[in-house]
C-alpha cells in the first residue's frame, strides 16, 4: 500500500518524534530551574547563617574599638589594602582593554585574552606565593603593601575583562563619527569611548574590589604580622585586616573569638553584598544609557 499523499492543509498531529522533543525540553528546562533554586537556596542559607551567628558580636563598640574588644582597625585597613590594589590595578585594567578592542590586532589580542582568563582562574594562594617570594622575602617583613600587591593580581584580570566587554558596547557611530570629523584615534578614546563606558568601568571595578576584600589566602602570607588594638596607615607595615582576623579568631578555642569571628564575617559579607549591588545597578544604567544612543 502506498502512503497517503502529504496534504499541507491538514492539521498537525504530534508524532513520536515531536513527544521526545518536548519531554527532552521540558526536562532541560526544570533542570535549568532546579539548578537556579538551589544556587539561590545555598546562598540564602549562607546569608542566614552567618547573620544569625554574627548578629550577636554587632555592637559600636566592635565596629570603633580594635582589639580584643572590636574590629575598627581592621576595617580601616582593609579598605586601606583595597584602595591601593585598585589604585594598581584599575588604570593597567583599562589600558588592556583598550589594548585589547581600540588600538590592538587580532593575533595579539588572542593570546593576551587567553591570558586574562587563566589569571582569572589562578589559585589565590599561588598568587601568595609568588608575592611572598617577591617582595616579602626581599624586604625580610611583611607588609600591607605586599597584600595590595597580590590583591591588584587577582583584581587586574577581573577589571581588564569586563571594561573590554563594556567597551564593546559602546556604538560604533559614535567611532564612526569621530573619524569623519578627523578626530585622532587617542582623542577618541579620551573624549568619547571612555565617558560612554564610564558606568561600566565603574562596575567592573567595583566587582573586583568586592572580589579582593574576601581574599584571605594571600593575606596568611603577606600581612599577617599586625597587632589589632590599633589603626595602621603605613603600608610598608602589616596592616590589619578582617579576613587574617577572621581565620585568626577562628581558630582559637574560645566560644568569644567565635562570635568576633562570626561578627566580622557578616560584617565582611555586607560589604560585599552591597558592592555587588551597587554594581549590578551602574551595569544596568550603563546598558540603558548605551541603548539610548
Amino acid at each position: 500500500m502506498s502512503a497517503a499523499p502529504f496534504d499541507p492543509t491538514a492539521p498537525l498531529t504530534p508524532s513520536g518524534n515531536l513527544r521526545r522533543r518536548r519531554l527532552f525540553s521540558r526536562f532541560a528546562e526544570y533542570g535549568a530551574t532546579s539548578a537556579a533554586l538551589v544556587a539561590v537556596a545555598v546562598l540564602a542559607i549562607v546569608v542566614y547563617s552567618v547573620a544569625v551567628e554574627g548578629a550577636s558580636a554587632i555592637s559600636l563598640d566592635f565596629l570603633f574599638e580594635g582589639a580584643p574588644v572590636g574590629i575598627a582597625p581592621e576595617l580601616v585597613g582593609t579598605a586601606e589594602l583595597v584602595a591601593i590594589a585598585t589604585v594598581i590595578a584599575a588604570p593597567i585594567g583599562v589600558l588592556i582593554a583598550l589594548y585589547l578592542t581600540e588600538f590592538g590586532d587580532r593575533r595579539a589580542a588572542g593570546p593576551l585574552r587567553t591570558t586574562l582568563d587563566l589569571m582569572n582562574g589562578l589559585p589565590s594562594i599561588i598568587i601568595g606565593l609568588f608575592i611572598f617570594g617577591l617582595i616579602v622575602e626581599a624586604t625580610h617583613k611583611q607588609s600591607g603593601f605586599a597584600g595590595s600587591v597580590a590583591l591588584a593580581i587577582i583584581m587586574l584580570p577581573i577589571i581588564a575583562r569586563g571594561t573590554q566587554e563594556v567597551l564593546l558596547l559602546v556604538p560604533a557611530n559614535l567611532r564612526e563619527a569621530a573619524d569623519a570629523l578627523g578626530v585622532s584615534r587617542w582623542r577618541t578614546v579620551l573624549g568619547v569611548i571612555l565617558p560612554s563606558a564610564m558606568g561600566g568601568i565603574l562596575t567592573a571595578t567595583v566587582l573586583a574590589v568586592a572580589r579582593a576584600a574576601g581574599e584571605t589566602a594571600p593575606l596568611i602570607l603577606l600581612d599577617s604580622a599586625f597587632d589589632g588594638s590599633e589603626v595602621s596607615l603605613n603600608p610598608f607595615e602589616a596592616v590589619p585586616n578582617i579576613p587574617t582576623t577572621i581565620f585568626r579568631l577562628s581558630e582559637e578555642a574560645s566560644p568569644t573569638g567565635f562570635a568576633q569571628a562570626w561578627g566580622a564575617g557578616l560584617v565582611l559579607l555586607v560589604f560585599i553584598m552591597v558592592s555587588s549591588l551597587c554594581a549590578r545597578m551602574l551595569l544596568a544604567r550603563t546598558r540603558r544609557r548605551m541603548a539610548a544612543q
